[in-house]
């Protein structure tokens, strides 16, 4: 019954067939031709014995191993590594097919290779996840074969493998690399003056032009004779927390990414960075209630905390409730903060609602609301009008564009500092928002 399993017929071997069968028939006419491929046929089954004794004799013939990162980053690609070696003392031909878990959509992996004796080999292939939870990979399926490519043998390894796929884990260690080497302007975030005395001393320095002449330390100038400034550098340990709003508004999909995972990726990029800086970082998840409140604190191990409960956030198809988040963080966050707000709103009378909890908070806190802009929009917006139906689309999507320019403008008024962003720069837009606040010496 095992060998029933692991026993399957080679595609080349029904080409064989067709041939002895086009000769049997090509026989009617031309004689000859029926006691040879009388013997070719006997041939066949010779060379299908053989073939068969050549596979099953050795008892492992291949073995391979699929290995797969202890955690997958939503969002990216991840590599994926498989491991064979051959143990068949003569040459044999592969087809690795990997089961991938069913969130792919995938059921055309295959890889082909030939094996001599004693050969090892790798194979490296890349995984995109666009939604977090538990993918199961299933059987590594490898089928060897001969050179005579009658029959194929079937190994199987490696089944029902679990990873868990995590938020963006591969971002944040790309902005943690950056932050440490204070090369974020690499990526696009700005390199921000610091404004204002109400930083930390840092050290007094030698005058250069730009510094503020009002940092001229004169005791220190007469000494060195020469213009000698203080340097300040920003406060360290204030809180700051990401806020997500899990609500119905949050499930848009842009690149196959909901908005909720964006903002979740984006969070916990800038939590790492934060705390690289020294500050407190906290979260609050919410929708109809208080899904999740992680206090802001001050130790880098705090950072695993926070991605497990990212980990498990979903959207719902709620609205959600803007004055029973007020009165968390007025009863939860007593310290002024830096308060991260991720949301959306798509029509301006959606904002004016939520707009009176929204200076409320702002009043205690430093508030800054991120919402997104409607990339798709954008497209059809540049795309050229042919007919009257096109130039209809193309208005309706210009007012909703203009829409969100008047929403960031009426948080302004109040106020409340803004992020109007695509989904793909959010991250980076978030950061400069932070080195932003932190140099103007707002929090």
């Amino acid at each position: 019954m095992q060998f029933l399993k692991t026993f399957y017929i080679h595609n080349v071997f029904f080409r064989y067939i067709a041939v002895l069968s086009a000769s049997f028939i090509l026989s009617y006419w031309v004689p000859m031709l029926y006691p040879i491929t009388w013997l070719l046929t006997l041939l066949l089954i010779a060379l299908f014995l053989f073939d068969a004794y050549l596979l099953y004799t050795a008892k492992t013939g291949i073995k391979a191993s699929r290995i797969l990162p202890k955690k997958l980053s939503n969002s990216d690609l991840n590599p994926i590594l498989i491991q064979f070696e051959s143990q068949y003392a003569f040459l044999v031909h592969v087809s690795i097919i990997d089961e991938l878990p069913a969130q792919f959509q995938k059921r055309d992996f295959e890889y082909k290779t030939s094996l001599s004796k004693g050969d090892k080999k790798e194979y490296r292939y890349t995984v995109r996840p666009v939604d977090r939870g538990e993918y199961v990979f299933g059987n590594l399926n490898v089928f060897a074969s001969s050179s005579l490519k009658i029959i194929k043998r079937k190994f199987v390894f490696q089944k029902d493998q679990m990873v868990p796929v995590y938020p963006s884990i591969i971002q944040m260690q790309q902005y943690d690399f950056l932050a440490i080497n204070n090369q974020l302007t690499e990526v696009g975030l700005k390199k921000i003056r610091r404004i204002g005395h109400t930083q930390e001393f840092e050290q007094i320095k030698e005058y250069v032009q730009g510094d503020d002449f009002r940092t001229v330390n004169w005791k220190a100038t007469a000494k060195q004779n020469q213009l000698m400034v203080n340097q300040y550098q920003d406060e360290r340990s204030q809180p700051i927390y990401s806020i997500i709003d899990t609500g119905r508004v949050m499930k848009m999909p842009f690149n196959e990414l909901k908005l909720l995972d964006y903002a979740i990726n984006s969070a916990l990029a800038f939590s790492n960075v934060a705390l690289k800086r020294n500050d407190k970082t906290g979260m609050i998840t919410f929708s109809k209630k208080i899904e999740s409140f992680v206090p802001a604190v001050q130790k880098i191990t705090h950072l695993n905390t926070i991605l497990e409960k990212l980990y498990n956030i979903n959207t719902e198809f709620t609205d959600a409730d803007f004055g029973m988040l007020y009165a968390h963080i007025k009863r939860k966050v007593n310290q002024r903060s830096l308060l991260l707000l991720y949301t959306n709103f798509e029509h301006i009378s959606a904002l004016k609602r939520q707009l009176p909890f929204l200076t409320a908070i702002s009043k205690k806190h430093v508030l800054v609301v991120i919402f997104f802009e409607n990339t798709e929009l954008d497209t059809l917006i540049s795309t050229d009008a042919e007919d009257l139906q096109s130039i209809y689309h193309k208005t309706i999507a210009e007012k909703f564009t203009m829409e969100k320019r008047l929403m960031q403008k009426e948080l302004q008024k109040y106020g409340i500092q803004t992020i109007l962003t695509k989904p793909e720069n959010l991250t980076m837009n978030t950061i400069n928002k932070y080195l932003e606040i932190k140099a103007r010496g707002l929090l």
